[in-house]
């Protein structure tokens, strides 16, 4: 028998009535693509990248020598290099990937080839973003286990591209063990050994101890002084108590929730309270950024659509309002949400139900949605850009987050709570802040809010040289804030005079106008700076520009 004779119809065998499947005459089981990502995302969260990683090649290794064990004693082979190259027909007939091999295989225990559609490099991207490093580790442990098990010694398949890593392609790249440098390995290898797994969990366990008591001993120590402070949200002034506990009496409902307020502010933070203190929170917690999704694939990302169901649509997906069964699904920047996807939306919020692009019949669900927006959604109504029946849909009850600059009474202890956080992440022992320092927090203004503070504070953290951050150590529009024709904050006679009220819509104009003119026409940076996507950004310089507006920057806009 040779490797391309394995045909699907005959190696899978499906008892209609007991549901049992049998592939290659093994007990096998059905695994949704999009599960395995979010498991591989609470192993990360959980264990960390080089734990999880060790887990999932461990898994992948056990795979492999089982399946290269079956169809050893299954099939007839004319020769072991049909045996060898049909681990890669396996591994495309299995739905893991589509395998092409290379043509130059080498001798006994080598071969190369190119990964197609890697489920594991599309879940990677999905739910944890960009690698630095190959992502698809139980597919490359399948191949070393089975590499392994037909060469009778180790076998080691390197990725040496990987779509996960940013990369056009995944490709592999199988040697024994002794035809590897040592160098190329030294990465590598402690995930395929079995005592490391064990020495990372360990480690793992022993870190979380540590971490328990001594984040307890913190609690502690903190509770005198800082009871406004609730899992992570810092709530002293009256304003953001009453938002944090109406957002935690809101937590032991199922109703939707609409959190509005200008960027920064801390919108999913508050999302993420309602979730944790619900019932749901051992339930998945699904977060988008509808305006950092292209037009043309926000119904497909939440959804889902069939196999077919356009161009493109090689294989079926799960949306995320599947993903996001039994637990909560975020939808950040609602307001940008396209106006054919906002009657979808519509239909899913009052139906409880979902239909993937490209199918007839519709999947019942069971999701809290929690939307949040910056924009102004009354005023959008009366544009004619937002649909109103929607709006009641999402606004059953509303989170209004004050800014900032409303709230001053919480600068300080945010401030003190982000340079916690920061130090521990960055490693710094900067314990707070001088009395300069603070005085010049509080002066400033905030207009980037939350998101500006915490920026404002990591940077102060990189460049101070003592234990407490000092005023020069602040960017300086917070340093310079209250100083005579500084624009960061108004001059304290001036602090009580009645300020024009401008439209938000112009408000918002010169703020994007202004960044990007700051950053000399780059969106990529413009976008960042301003903590938004950046199809939010082309969409809203392509409405200035129609408005006949100067967008500062290189010509006429392109796709994004």
């Amino acid at each position: 028998m040779r490797a391309h004779d394995l045909d699907l119809d005959e190696l899978l065998e499906v008892d209609p009535v007991g549901g049992r499947l049998r592939f290659a005459r093994q007990r096998a089981l059905i695994f949704d693509a999009v599960a395995l990502g979010l498991l591989r995302k609470q192993l990360v969260e959980l264990l960390g990248l080089a734990a999880a990683r060790g887990v999932l090649t461990r898994f992948g290794f056990s795979h492999g020598w089982r399946s290269a064990e079956a169809l050893e004693r299954g099939f007839p082979w004319d020769d072991v290099s049909e045996w060898r190259r049909a681990g890669g027909r396996l591994h495309t007939l299995q739905g893991l990937v589509r395998v092409e091999p290379l043509a130059n295989q080498g001798g006994p225990g080598q071969g190369s080839a190119i990964w197609h559609d890697s489920y594991e490099a599309e879940q990677h991207l999905l739910h944890l973003g960009r690698s630095e490093e190959p992502t698809c580790w139980t597919l490359s442990g399948y191949a070393s286990g089975y590499m392994t098990r037909v060469h009778g010694s180790p076998v080691y398949a390197l990725e040496q591209r990987c779509v996960g890593r940013g990369d056009a392609i995944c490709q592999l790249e199988a040697r024994p063990k002794e035809d590897w440098e040592p160098r190329e390995l030294e990465g590598v290898l402690p995930f395929y050994e079995e005592g490391c797994l064990l020495k990372a969990m360990r480690s793992v366990c022993s870190s979380l101890r540590k971490a328990e008591r001594k984040l307890s001993k913190a609690r502690r120590a903190r509770e005198p002084e800082e009871p406004g402070e609730v899992e992570g949200l810092v709530a002293r002034s009256e304003a953001m108590r009453k938002v944090v506990g109406l957002a935690q009496r809101v937590a032991r409902v199922d109703s939707t929730v609409l959190i509005t307020g200008e960027s920064g502010v801390g919108k999913e933070r508050l999302a993420q309270l309602i979730h944790d203190a619900s019932s749901r929170t051992a339930r998945p917690w699904v977060a988008l950024n509808c305006g950092a999704v292209a037009e043309n694939l926000i119904e497909s990302e939440l959804f889902g659509h069939a196999k077919g169901a356009f161009t493109g649509a090689t294989r079926e997906r799960v949306g995320l309002f599947e993903a996001a069964a039994g637990g909560t699904l975020f939808l950040d920047e609602v307001g940008e949400l396209p106006p054919q996807t906002q009657v979808k939306l519509l239909r899913v919020l009052q139906e409880r139900e979902v239909r993937r692009l490209g199918e007839n019949e519709p999947r019942r669900i069971d999701v809290r949605v929690v939307a949040a927006t910056n924009v102004d959604l009354e005023r959008a109504v009366a544009a004619g850009r937002f649909r109103q029946d929607l709006l009641y849909r999402l606004k059953v009850i509303e989170l209004q987050v004050p800014p900032l600059r409303e709230r001053p009474a919480d600068v300080l202890p945010l401030a003190r709570h982000l340079l916690r956080e920061l130090a521990t992440r960055l490693g710094s022992q900067a314990e707070g802040f001088t009395p300069q320092a603070a005085d010049q927090l509080l002066r400033y203004s905030w207009p980037g809010n939350v998101r500006e503070l915490s920026n404002a504070v990591e940077r102060a953290l990189v460049v101070a040289q003592g234990a407490r951050i000092e005023r020069d150590d602040l960017p300086e529009g917070v340093r310079c804030a209250g100083e005579a024709g500084s624009p960061a904050a108004a001059p304290p006679e001036a602090a009580s005079a009645p300020a024009a009220v401008r439209p938000l819509a112009e408000v918002e104009r010169d703020a994007i106008l202004g960044a990007l003119a700051a950053n000399e026409g780059a969106r990529g940076e413009t976008a960042r700076a301003l903590g938004i996507g950046v199809a939010t950004l082309y969409r809203k310089l392509k409405k200035y520009e129609a408005e006949g507006g100067e967008v500062p920057g290189p010509g006429a806009l392109p796709a994004p």
